[in-house]
């Protein structure tokens, strides 16, 4: 391809604008009789699984996941996995554990569950705290991602040529952004995605994230097929056997002290992660509290964790791919993770022709936007339920509350915007996850445990959830600079942990500390036997013998993946073994507690439990398969 000719045809920008127009013309013709707040909130409570499903994943997935992980993976390898597979267990947890409890009690927000089982101050604090996450850590950086990925794909060919040339003599000069170019595209998505957002609500959102789903998955899909289609790969199987003579890229588990992926770290805090993310977090319950059925909303919700399985492959995998394509097609030239993704449409998708190109950059956009539309509705919820109709004006009508969170949605897009014009840099090199895995790390140990212990223990009180919820961020963020002033000064510390705390080591501790001073606290308080009836046992959702017997079952099943781990390290077990094992392992158990509880009352059709043993058995496989 003539590096002067432009990545995109004119049928590629036709497919590219004509799926924004669609998309906005689709999502405004959702939502365009939304009466009530139930019907603009929460979709009227009327979400078929395949809205759940598709909301969810569009809600989670991002560019950075087609762009920024393909990027991790061509630098640091398929470690960057353990974020879509972990995800499962968080995934299993909300359809399982915390959504019954949040459906049974009918809340617009997760806040109003914390303020019946505690009070208003662990409300006001969940809603300031997830109000923080939405707005300042994930919505400005996804306009900054969105818009930088963009840019990136159809950045002026020659300035990639000239990048490459510069890196191969020893001057790299990166590609550069243009700042007008950077603000326009900012101002188009938050355009579409605000327009839509603030007449549909939640019936646009989920509508247009389920069609933006499709066109990421697509995109996503191409890029992938056609990467592991050239010669030079020879296909997944011809990728793995490069990477077992090269780089060695295809393996989960780093040492623990390493800097960025220790596996102590992805096999703790990053669970903590998962599960304030997937369980306890607004912007993607809200999705399932807007299905029509208790079913619907769990058969939503373990589809979703089949699409998140297929991440590792199509992005990470890819990117791992990419990395030997290159090595093989431009020796010597020290191409970066940030450029791979638009050199590999340049060198492997533009050439095809055909609009796919064009299609790979709709599926960009729509990545983007499905993101930030949901945030920009749950932010929304949470402004109108937790402070205006709470605090402000408690006999709000139905119009005046709908009213108010059209103001929202309209005053978050506008300043999520500027700030993403104002204080970033698209040319920084920040990785993109990482930064907002590390920033959110730090305010949601105590939210995870405020919501865990409040369902589980009736001796829970409203003192010991708030002052869980704040040591949280108090230890989050003051654990880091005392570890490295301390601890990281001991030679034999820095050798098991590093010099530095990783951020995933320090959530974890953080949640533990969250968890002793809840205990402490709610010993030393009287707890309300009103509220104490708001847990697993008190709603009638479980008896205490069948919730210790689970208990058993999932000490068992750690213990038993402890072995496991410990034969492959020594050598006694290949990892394609303890995979077959453990898959087995957690596919039997999982069926032995189906036996032992009835299915509820009135539920026809496929039982869910059976897709959600098949989804954890398959992610436990790849967990061990990719020692």
């Amino acid at each position: 391809m003539n590096p002067e000719q432009a990545l995109l045809s004119t049928l590629d920008y036709a497919i590219f604008f004509g799926s924004l127009i669609l998309v906005m013309i689709i999502g405004l013709w959702a939502g365009r009789k939304e009466d009530t707040a139930e019907d603009f909130y929460l979709a009227g409570k009327g979400a078929r699984w395949w809205g759940v499903a598709g909301s969810i994943f569009g809600s989670n997935v991002s560019a950075n996941h087609i762009v920024g992980m393909m990027g991790v993976g061509f630098s640091l390898g398929f470690v960057e996995s353990h974020f879509e597979i972990t995800a499962i267990a968080g995934l299993l947890l909300l359809c399982y554990f915390f959504l019954p409890v949040y459906r049974k009690l009918n809340i617009y927000t997760l806040s109003d569950y914390l303020s019946r089982r505690y009070d208003d101050r662990s409300r006001v604090a969940y809603a300031l705290i997830m109000i923080t996450i939405i707005v300042v850590v994930m919505m400005v950086p996804a306009f900054y991602i969105g818009s930088k990925a963009l840019n990136i794909l159809l950045v002026d060919q020659a300035q990639v040529q000239q990048a490459l040339e510069s890196a191969a003599a020893g001057q790299p000069t990166g590609i550069q952004i243009e700042q007008s170019t950077y603000v326009l595209g900012i101002l188009i998505m938050a355009i579409v995605a605000g327009s839509y957002t603030i007449l549909g609500g939640l019936k646009a959102v989920i509508i247009t994230d389920v069609i933006q789903s499709v066109f990421m998955l697509v995109g996503a899909a191409i890029v992938a097929w056609l990467t592991f289609g050239q010669a030079e790969i020879g296909g997944w199987d011809g990728m793995r056997a490069l990477d077992a003579k090269g780089k060695d890229l295809m393996h989960l588990y780093l040492p623990m002290n390493h800097p960025a992926r220790p596996w102590t770290g992805m096999l703790s805090g990053l669970l903590i992660l998962h599960f304030y993310y997937w369980s306890a977090n607004q912007f993607i319950v809200q999705r399932a509290l807007a299905a029509r059925s208790d079913r619907e909303a769990r058969l939503g919700i373990v589809t979703a964790g089949f699409f998140k399985l297929l991440i590792p492959f199509m992005s990470i995998g890819t990117g791992v791919a990419a990395f030997y394509y290159f090595q093989a097609t431009m020796p010597g030239v020290p191409v970066d993770g940030d450029t791979a993704f638009p050199l590999l449409m340049r060198e492997v998708v533009a050439p095809v022709g055909f609009g796919l190109a064009g299609l790979v950059a709709a599926g960009l956009i729509g990545a983007i936007l499905s993101s930030v539309d949901s945030m920009l509705n749950s932010a929304a919820t949470l402004i109108t339920f937790d402070i205006y109709k709470r605090f402000i004006n408690p006999q709000a009508n139905e119009k005046q509350l709908i009213r108010i969170g059209r103001f929202c949605i309209a005053g978050f897009v506008i300043g999520s915007a500027l700030l993403a014009i104002f204080i970033f840099d698209p040319n920084s090199k920040e990785p993109f996850f990482t930064y907002v895995a590390r920033h959110q790390s730090r305010l949601i140990a105590g939210l995870v445990v405020a919501f865990g212990l409040g369902m589980l223990w009736r001796g829970a009180t409203a003192a010991g959830g708030f002052a869980a919820i704040v040591t949280g961020v108090v230890v989050s963020y003051g654990l880091l600079p005392l570890y490295a002033k301390t601890l990281g000064q001991s030679e034999t510390v820095a050798a098991w942990l590093g010099t530095e705390l990783n951020f995933f080591h320090a959530v974890f501790v953080a949640a533990i500390c969250a968890t002793i001073v809840h205990i402490l606290v709610s010993k030393k308080t009287q707890p309300d036997p009103a509220k104490a009836e708001l847990t697993w046992h008190g709603l009638g959702l479980i008896s205490k013998e069948r919730l210790t017997a689970y208990a058993r079952r999932l000490v068992m099943t750690v213990v038993v993946f402890a072995i496991l781990g410990a034969c492959m390290a020594r050598g006694v077990l290949k990892p394609s073994v303890a995979a077959m094992l453990g898959a087995g392992w957690t596919l039997g158990i999982l069926l032995f507690a189906i036996g032992k509880a009835p299915r509820p009352k009135g539920e026809k059709g496929l039982d869910d439990r059976l897709l959600a043993s098949l989804l954890a058995s398959c992610a436990v496989f790849v967990l061990f398969y990719f020692y």
